[in-house]
């Protein structure tokens, strides 16, 4: 089979409906540090489309590609990888690529027909299922007690599986002899703090104790009623505290921040560090201390724009914030939240703890970032007796 007939093939079959899932590996140049992209398809506004996921060693990037651009970016993508992994409907196929670009194409038939249904019906498959009532999502308004996604909860129901998702992974760097101790800094109406409790407790069966935290009195009230309904019993509180003031803790597994605004998210992640929390995830809110002290004549052609200042300064705070966890023997990632079309406030960071030292390279690589910018990170400062400089 040639190169192009085989992007023919591909894309036909994709924007057909037939692909379940497929895994383009092996890539050529390494130094451009794109090492995989699992494609999977996804509804959106009733239309199919293919997602990318691009995986590179620490960030992920999603695009959703319409059956009219499928061709194209396989054509762009295929040419820097060796090889290809894909299930359809009834067939699994896989696709060696030669430094020529000749194609071997080897297929088995299966008994698979997972992506045939097509119809604007088609549900995606969550941990969280549509259709299955959960106590928690019906107490909290998300669904009807038949399990139906209510109107204009859809969104919630998408975040808050993504979060489960973030979780589920987490699974493997939690303890398994003893309570998980898990704190939710800032957790608000606490839908994502249910679900994670949820998760852990009821369908993983973990012994866990979770804590929320948040300012708002009259929320914790709302969240520890809800707790209390749900008889969900002492492993699931929720206090009343700022997150600069709470000293209760010695060890803690997990931390979770959610939407915590400006330096309240680097006090958490800190806070983390200190109790060398195997596992921190953390959604930052407004980000203001680093817009206020940019620096860089460097970037004058950028940071001259106030929109281009606000969007960099953000990207830049999680980009520090990212590796100074690295620093302190994390393996820190930035991902995805959720889709751009959902919230603009789509960044998680994902850091799991490895105990790693960093070399002299790295650190040196993080001071000229910070100078460049004249940067005086909150989170360094929190961190400074721990890191090794």
């Amino acid at each position: 089979m040639e190169f192009e007939e085989m992007l023919d093939e591909l894309a036909g079959r994709m924007a057909d409906g037939h692909l379940i899932k497929a895994t383009i590996s092996g890539p050529r140049r390494k130094s451009e540090g794109l090492q995989r992209i699992r494609l999977k398809p996804v509804e959106l506004r009733g239309e199919l489309y293919i997602q990318f996921e691009y995986q590179y060693e620490r960030i992920l990037k999603h695009e959703n590609v319409p059956a009219a651009g499928i061709r194209e970016e396989l054509d762009r993508r295929l040419r820097d990888f060796r090889q290809m992994q894909a299930s359809f409907t009834g067939e699994d196929v896989q696709i060696m690529l030669s430094k020529k670009l000749k194609v071997a194409w080897k297929s088995k038939q299966t008994g698979n027909q997972a992506a045939a249904d097509l119809s604007h019906d088609r549900k995606k498959q969550y941990l969280l299922e549509e259709g299955k009532p959960y106590p928690f999502l019906v107490r909290l308004g998300v669904q009807t007690p038949d399990g139906k996604v209510k109107k204009g909860k859809m969104d919630k129901f998408r975040q808050i599986n993504r979060f489960t998702e973030f979780i589920a992974d987490s699974l493997h760097h939690l303890p398994k002899d003893r309570t998980i101790r898990i704190l939710d800094f800032g957790s608000g109406k606490s839908y994502l703090t249910f679900a994670l409790y949820h998760y852990l407790k009821i369908e993983q069966g973990l012994d866990v104790q979770v804590t929320g935290l948040d300012l708002k009195k009259e929320v914790i009230e709302e969240c520890r009623q809800i707790a209390a309904d749900l008889g969900y019993g002492d492993s699931l509180e929720f206090l009343v505290g700022d997150i600069n003031d709470y000293n209760e803790e010695t060890r803690v597994d997990m931390v979770v921040t959610l939407h915590a605004c400006d330096v309240a998210t680097d006090a958490a992640l800190g806070r983390a560090v200190r109790w060398g929390a195997e596992v921190i995830l953390s959604v930052p809110c407004c980000q203001h201390e680093l817009f206020g002290q940019l620096d860089a004549p460097e970037l004058g052609v950028m940071l001259q724009h106030g929109l281009i200042k606000e969007r960099f300064a953000a990207l830049a705070t999680d980009s520090i914030r990212a590796e100074l966890l690295g620093l302190a023997g994390y393996d820190a990632q930035i991902l995805e939240f959720i889709d751009m079309e959902h919230t603009p406030k789509n960044i998680m960071i994902r850091a799991y703890r490895t105990g790693r030292k960093p070399g002299a390279d790295r650190i040196l690589r993080y001071k000229q970032f910070r100078d460049l910018l004249g940067a005086e990170p909150f989170l360094e400062r929190e961190l400074n007796s721990l890191l090794d400089w």
